[in-house]
């Protein structure tokens, strides 16, 4: 009798023990159901005395209503009172008549069920959702023995009874508070709103439905807005009580598994996945739709499945070894699909030791072959970033890419597109064209404003929404725009959580926007202790970012000994982009200390880099340091000649600093040209600087650089002083006065440098 009642009715079992699958029945009879139930009768009744935004509402509430786990009366009734106050009311005495009645009320109300489906124009049909819940809910009452029905009235009453006394405390209460602060506990339920399932905490067991459509949810929300999803300590909680209650309920794991993964828990994943398999196997699921090959699929599947997981968390041996088992089983079922997929991951692998096309190809023509766009896409993606890390051309790459979008469109991949698009502003960063950079990520955007999915989510909160966001606001943050930048990177704070899988991109690009305006203000102590944040993100950027603050210190010689170990170990693992920086803070660090004609092998180094990736930004901001190498060494006809080939590309798309280093570059380079000139002509190429000198007082200004402020004005000056103007030559003389008392130079000329 006991297992015979844990099947059909446990939650109302007293001791909570369970001895037998709760998921014997997809459905069971519950207060909450019963409630369910009365609101459907009772709006078959008030069918046509409802408006029509009113029955457009209660249709909106009712599936998730359906699907969902129960909740607490007051709940529900909030719910249908936003709705349709007036049917909230008939349901609420139709419960307190049932409840506060006898056992015959309720067995009177389910034999009434019956009748909505009577007659030649039914209430309801068979086999619509709210028919299909009906004839559930009347199949599973009508298997309950005479026990379990008095439990379900005795529990029922309880119900109502629960709310009854929660009404009371609430009236008490709203007597003892003043109205202000219950306008305010008003309005915060109501932000909480009575319809967020995944809140609800199941004090018993869900029936199959309410637990499929549970999981289906939250992996949904996991997937495109973890934000909405439970937060990983209550979603693992949910999913224990899944799992007490039905240990070898696979999907459980899986989910257990994908939550693991959001906190980086390696034990608790693999134990998850482990599990998943093996319940998958034992429960003899894959036998069922796949037949004789059910076993072996689901072991090759778990091989690769434990490849991917070691190979997320950097453990490539043991991802090699899980993987070569995943193939060996694949090639003995002669499973493509399987192979395709195993042969993406060995790329991956691969690519962390050296770096080869050769798989990647391969893996793209046979995915083309077996009919899979979703790999061979995938594959098209990671060949076209190996290639624009190599160096090929853009217009190439972007070719590549309009192939690949092609079968997204064609197959409806809206998930690769976002990637794909998201790929093409990081390429066009990576090549310094930010004015193209910034046209694709507004793509996206508007992209994501538009498309919505499942459950009122819009699939905004992925990898390569996160990946665009912080591209604008790094080229906000370059155009001097700091309240913007601020304001995306707040927006990325509520869509990536702390704890969430992406969040590690937004707090680099926060790090680093942060050191960049404590550098231009002159706060070295403040970019410091920047440092360990960027490091503990990015090992790489954050020694260069040492290295620039040592440098400002003016402490060269430990600068230079950790550019020369970041060189190497750059050039080691083929970071060419990092490379070509660091060859420029090192020729930087000749300049100051006075080794001119070291820096010029340097920076040649660097342009010819720069020039095979096809890294214009970079190439033309290393002219433009060649530029001041030749100014320095008293050429500066030759540093006019070769600006105009760099000038173009930096003021087009570059950073605001490095305009305005660029224009103070040509302002310097006119000045000293300007000594061999006739008197007339000398007076017309200072007035030509001194509007140069303005324009790059302007860029320094919007992005609050004191020191290259202080350097233009003390230039500034001395050319009015050369010009005879008097005035402004006093104006200037005390702007550079306010600003060098705030900034004093530490025993380094003002201008010997060009950054």
């Amino acid at each position: 009798a006991s297992v015979h009642e844990s099947l059909y009715f446990n939650p109302m079992l007293t001791n909570g023990v369970v001895h037998a699958n709760v998921f014997g029945v997809r459905d069971w009879v519950t207060p909450h159901k019963m409630a369910l139930l009365v609101l459907l009768s009772e709006l078959g009744r008030a069918g046509p005395q409802l408006g029509l935004l009113e029955r457009r509402r209660l249709n909106r509430l009712l599936l998730p209503l359906l699907q969902g786990p129960d909740m607490a009366l007051s709940r529900l009734r909030k719910a249908i009172e936003e709705c349709c106050p007036h049917l909230a009311g008939s349901v609420h005495i139709r419960l307190k008549l049932m409840a506060e009645g006898e056992l015959k009320d309720m067995e009177q109300f389910f034999d009434d069920l019956s009748d909505s489906f009577s007659g030649t124009e039914p209430e309801v049909h068979k086999t619509s959702v709210v028919g299909l819940f009906l004839r559930h809910m009347i199949l599973a009452y009508n298997k309950l023995s005479f026990s379990q029905v008095y439990k379900l009235y005795t529990a029922l009453q309880q119900y109502f009874q629960k709310d009854e006394k929660k009404d009371g405390a609430d009236e008490n209460e709203m007597e003892l508070t003043n109205p202000e602060e219950l306008d305010g506990k008003m309005e915060k339920e109501e932000l909480d709103g009575p319809l967020r399932e995944e809140e609800i905490a199941c004090s018993g067991p869900l029936s199959q439905k309410q637990a499929e459509y549970f999981l289906s949810q939250q992996a949904s929300l996991l997937k495109n807005d973890e934000t909405k999803a439970l937060a990983p300590a209550s979603l693992q909680k949910e999913l224990n009580n899944l799992l007490k209650f039905n240990p070898d309920f696979a999907e459980a794991h899986y989910l257990s598994y994908l939550n693991s993964l959001r906190v980086q828990d390696v034990f608790s994943s693999t134990h998850s996945l482990l599990h998943y398999f093996d319940r998958l196997i034992l429960t003899g699921a894959e036998s069922k739709s796949n037949g004789d090959e059910g076993y072996g699929r689901s072991l090759r599947y778990a091989a690769l499945n434990l490849a991917a997981l070691h190979c997320r968390f950097g453990h490539y041996q043991q991802a090699e070894l899980a993987l070569q088992e995943a193939i060996r089983i694949a090639q003995e079922s002669n499973d493509h699909v399987c192979l395709q997929h195993c042969l993406s991951w060995l790329y991956i692998l691969e690519q962390k030791i050296f770096d080869s096309c050769v798989l990647l190809e391969h893996s793209v023509n046979k995915s083309l072959h077996f009919g899979l766009p979703y790999l061979a896409s995938l594959g098209i993606q990671s060949l076209v970033q190996q290639r624009a890390f190599a160096g090929k051309a853009a217009n190439k790459l972007m070719d590549a890419l309009k192939d690949s979008d092609l079968l997204h469109w064609k197959h409806s991949l809206s998930e690769l597109i976002d990637i794909s698009i998201a790929q093409k502003t990081a390429i066009w960063r990576l090549y310094g064209r930010s004015t193209m950079a910034l046209q694709q990520a507004q793509t996206l955007l508007s992209m994501n404003s538009l498309e919505a999915v499942n459950v009122g989510v819009q699939q905004n909160n992925t990898e390569s929404f996160a990946v665009v966001l912080c591209h604008l606001a790094e080229l906000h943050a370059e155009q001097g725009y700091f309240a913007a930048a601020s304001e995306i990177l707040k927006h990325l704070k509520e869509r990536f959580p702390p704890n969430s899988q992406h969040a590690q991109l937004w707090m680099l690009f926060d790090q680093k926007i942060q050191f960049e305006r404590a550098v231009n203000d002159g706060r070295y102590h403040v970019a410091d202790s920047l440092v360990a944040g960027i490091t503990a993100l990015n090992s790489i950027e954050g020694v260069y970012r040492k290295a620039i603050v040592l440098k400002a210190q003016n402490q060269m010689s430990e600068a230079h000994k950790l550019l020369q170990k970041l060189l190497i170990h750059c050039q080691k693992i083929k970071n060419t982009e990092m490379v070509i920086r660091v060859l420029l803070s090192i020729a930087e660090l000749y300049w100051r200390s006075s080794c001119h004609t070291i820096a010029l092998p340097v920076l040649l180094q660097a342009l010819a880099l720069a020039r095979e990736y096809s890294l214009q930004y970079l190439a033309s901001e290393t002219v433009l340091n060649l530029a001041f190498s030749q100014l320095i060494l008293g050429i500066p006809e030759q540093a006019l000649n070769i600006l105009h080939m760099a000038i173009e590309p930096v003021l087009a798309h570059g950073a605001v600093l490095d305009k305005g280093c660029a224009m103070f570059l040509v302002a310097k380079c006119q000045v000293a040209s300007a000594a061999s000139y006739t008197p007339q002509k000398k007076i017309e190429a200072l007035e030509s600087a001194i509007l140069n000198l303005n324009e790059a007082k302007t860029y320094f200004a919007k992005v609050d650089c004191k020191e290259q402020l202080r350097d233009v004005l003390y230039f500034q000056a001395r050319l009015f002083h050369t010009l005879g103007k008097t005035q402004e030559r006093n104006k200037c003389a005390m702007l550079f006065r306010q600003l060098h008392q705030e900034l004093p130079a530490h025993g380094v000329p003002l201008i010997n440098a060009f950054k």
